[in-house]
């Protein structure tokens, strides 16, 4: 059956939500890296809806940039006072006036209601010619919920609060979800009939129900096929319970479509990540944002991903990255720390304890071990020495590092930027270049080394270091206590001249 098309989509989204006991507004606290609001609206545009419109009221700044900022298509309207869902919906109505054909009203904090329940609610709405229709479910302990009374054709009688609910009432096990799909024009009439003598003295969009009937007009239900669809969030306990059922669900459809997930229980994936077939995801990882993952990559363990695109191939474990882009065959970790701007080429590695920052790294080249590149440009097939520093800030401002293709850095060093290596130099193991060094030529960039013989006996005798030192200098058959002092090669002496290249 072809499922109608709503004239609008109403998300009431005004309550302050006290039991999240939260600064932030309960629809925009997230689940799965989108907030509460948005997973509703991306429910409800998947009906593909004439008009969308979302009720906003406590915190209604913040909601209301938020919905701006995000989803342009959706209209708010405020609700200046919080006096009920009926007058929530008689607001709408007397904001943008009377809606013809089919209105469906849901709420802001019901994330894990489906497009395709919303549109099975629809073609019921339509196929039994309804003047409204409720979502119901079926739950294991209805305790606390209106049940859902009908009669013997199936039609809905009444909803009734458990407080006025007869022994027999409270056995039924079929609830009120308060989603419901209403002929617009019918609903225009009867929600302005709608009484405030309850104990709250607000408008409840249920007595449009009551009205309707009275009125001669057929009410029906449709039963959601999981009563977790319908659930509310309205704490903090009730949002990991969404969050967990949301994973589970966002994690079989992955492994369905041909993605690996060896530990389903401690992975979490946001709803925005993109992987494709053969990835394999580890134990202990964590996908958010818009991270994206190609075929044959392999990610974790215990490696969180933000915003991050990992090309077919790559290997990313135990690290961390945040808006990093990480090439075909690349590897990364354990260890490393990715920020935002770095972009790894194919079969580049970002080793054990490396971080990385708005920085480049070539085709085939290396940052094996224990470095920071920071504003940076490698070229291909490079090579960076273990414990190397990209000095880049000088306390008011960045500067950029160039390093050609094809060049050695020598472990430890200090490459003080601005400064450009130039293709296929290499650098002596120590150094600190600040100067540019031109292709093919080796920079040193230390001081001489000097050795004070005796200056253990004479400024920590009787020490344990005094004592092994004079057992080795005894061994060798002499020892030496006058603190001479002696040059050993040195910048200008075959030490100096002598690179130590990192082990790649």
């Amino acid at each position: 059956m072809s499922v109608p098309r709503p004239a609008a989509v109403i998300v009431l989204a005004a309550g302050e939500g006290t039991r999240m006991k939260s600064s932030t507004p309960k629809v925009l606290h997230e689940l799965c890296g989108r907030p509460l609001v948005d997973h509703v609206l991306a429910g409800a545009r998947g009906l593909s809806p004439e008009r969308l419109i979302v009720v906003i009221g406590h915190a209604r700044e913040q909601v209301e940039a938020h919905l701006a900022a995000t989803g342009p298509d959706a209209r708010a309207v405020v609700q200046a006072e919080q006096k009920g869902t009926g007058h929530a919906v008689r607001t709408v109505l007397e904001s943008v006036g009377t809606i013809g054909g089919t209105v469906l009203v849901t709420y802001g904090d019901t994330p894990l209601l489906r497009t395709e329940t919303l549109a099975e609610l629809l073609s019921s709405h339509a196929a039994e010619g309804n003047a409204v229709t409720v979502l119901t479910a079926e739950v294991p302990d209805p305790t606390g919920y209106g049940r859902i009374i009908r009669d013997a054709s199936g039609a809905v009688l009444q909803i009734v609060e458990e407080r006025d609910a007869t022994a027999e009432q409270r056995a039924v096990k079929e609830m009120n979800s308060g989603v419901y799909a209403f002929d617009g024009l019918l609903l225009a009439d009867a929600v302005k009939r709608v009484s405030t003598a309850n104990a709250q003295g607000e408008e409840y969009l249920t007595d449009v129900l009551s009205i309707l009937r009275e009125d001669g007009h057929r009410v029906g239900a449709h039963i959601a096929p999981d009563h977790v669809e319908v659930e509310g969030v309205n704490d903090r306990a009730q949002l990991a319970f969404a969050r967990a059922v949301l994973n589970s669900r966002i994690l079989d459809a992955h492994m369905r479509a041909g993605v690996t997930i060896i530990d389903p229980a401690t992975t979490w994936v946001d709803v925005e990540v993109t992987m494709e077939p053969d990835v394999v995801v580890h134990p202990g990882t964590q996908l958010h944002g818009r991270t994206s993952v190609a075929s044959g990559a392999e990610i974790g363990p215990a490696t969180t991903l933000t915003d991050t695109a990992v090309g077919a191939g790559a290997v990313v474990r135990n690290s961390v990255c945040d808006g990093a882009e990480i090439g075909p065959g690349a590897s990364v970790g354990p260890y490393a720390y990715l920020r935002p701007g770095t972009v790894l080429g194919r079969q580049a590695k970002a080793g054990t304890y490396v971080e990385m920052k708005n920085a480049r790294l070539g085709d085939g080249s290396k940052v094996p071990h224990l470095t920071y590149v920071g504003d940076a440009t490698i070229g291909e097939g490079s090579n960076i020495g273990a414990s190397s520093v990209f000095v880049n800030y000088d306390g008011v401002r960045k500067h950029h590092t160039t390093v050609g293709d094809h060049v050695r850095v020598g472990s430890d060093n200090m490459l003080v930027a601005p400064v450009t290596i130039g293709d296929g130099a290499y650098t002596a193991a120590g150094s600190v270049i600040t100067s540019d060094v031109p292709p093919g030529a080796m920079a040193v960039g230390r001081a001489r080394q000097r050795t004070i013989e005796g200056w253990v006996a004479r400024r920590r005798a009787g020490t344990a270091s005094d004592e092994a030192a004079r057992r080795a200098l005894e061994g060798r058959g002499s020892v030496s206590a006058d603190g001479r002092e002696t040059p050993v090669g040195g910048q200008d002496g075959p030490s100096g001249e002598q690179h130590r290249e990192n082990s790649k």
